[in-house]
């Protein structure tokens, strides 16, 4: 088999790679975000916020966010296509509602510690956390949102079923990176419930919707067979 062949059968197997595509919308239009909202936006604010301590260990499970998302993605890329196609559904019509949000209510957080009471090497990955990352477009936190659409794309697949030590590892990191947000201050907890409400009412339409329709079209087939 030559290069070309192999390359031919590489694209064909893999076509579904174009969903992929969707970074080209979603990043120009974050970017932009993030470079104009700078001031002048709606503080999101809740009394629990106050009660939540800062805790710079959860920097470890926050970044680990990046490599659980992208494991998520690839896994179900070659191994489950319908899968693959459920979750990037439901992830990147979050991510859309997300933009549009920040886009017509610009909004931000003023949580972050002015000083620091502790120095070790976490607090300095929160340091460079806090340089990177503009504490602005936070509603409903993507880091939530995404964390708890590979846990429904994970509990949703036939295959990881049977493999309850990888599934419910994904679920606790999920649960930590959650965590995360809030004591990391990166987040406020409106914005955690606001993810919350946002991933249970798309999981409806995305996985709900063809779990219903399975039976009805099963019992259409066995009428017809009659």
């Amino acid at each position: 088999m030559n290069f070309k062949t192999k390359a031919t059968s590489f694209i064909k197997k893999y076509k579904h790679a174009w969903v992929f595509g969707y970074i080209l919308i979603y990043m120009p239009w974050f970017l932009y975000l993030e470079k104009h909202v700078t001031s002048d936006y709606h503080v999101i604010h809740s009394v629990i916020d106050d009660k939540i301590p800062f805790i710079e260990y959860f920097i470890v499970p926050y970044l680990l966010w990046f490599v659980f998302i992208a494991a998520t993605f690839l896994y179900f890329f070659f191994t489950d296509v319908d899968g693959f196609y459920r979750l990037a559904k439901l992830m990147f019509t979050g991510m859309t509602i997300f933009l549009i949000i920040s886009t017509l209510v610009p909004n931000g957080l003023n949580l972050r510690p002015v000083y620091f009471t502790r120095d070790n090497i976490f607090i300095d990955m929160v340091k460079m956390l806090y340089q990177t990352d503009t504490p602005t477009n936070v509603l409903p936190s993507l880091h939530v949102f995404n964390s708890l659409g590979a846990c429904i794309a994970i509990y949703n697949s036939k295959s990881l079923q049977k493999h309850k030590m990888i599934s419910w590892s994904a679920y606790i990191l999920a649960a930590l990176i959650i965590l995360a947000t809030m004591f990391l201050k990166q987040h406020s907890i409106i914005d955690v419930m606001a993810a919350f409400i946002m991933a249970y009412t798309l999981y409806q339409f995305v996985y709900e919707t063809n779990r219903k329709k399975a039976p009805r079209l099963s019992n259409q087939m066995a009428t017809w067979g009659k």
